[in-house]
């Protein structure tokens, strides 16, 4: 299994319920999703980041595909608009 993990820092705080639903309704659209978590940080501290997603896939080609599923560009071009900053890391589970 691969687990998939990104942070993000946005822009302005008013999008993040915006980007949080957005990246729930990921796990409708796209099929190759085993399970996926995002949420709103709840500390909100200097090195808080925003949002968080958490995807876990079968296999790396799983996850490739989700990179280039059509739902998946819509929502990463939408948030590389309102964001600051993203970190993320993948890794074998």
């Amino acid at each position: 299994m691969i687990t998939h993990v990104v942070l993000f820092k946005l822009k302005n705080p008013s999008e993040i319920k915006k980007v949080a639903e957005m990246l729930l309704g990921l796990k409708k659209t796209v099929p190759v999703i085993r399970s996926l978590e995002a949420g709103e940080d709840v500390l909100r501290t200097h090195r808080s980041y925003d949002v968080a997603l958490t995807v876990k896939f079968d296999t790396l080609e799983d996850l490739e595909k989700y990179q280039v599923h059509p739902e998946h560009v819509k929502a990463a071009d939408y948030i590389a608009n309102v964001r600051e900053s993203v970190i993320t890391v993948d890794y074998e589970s």
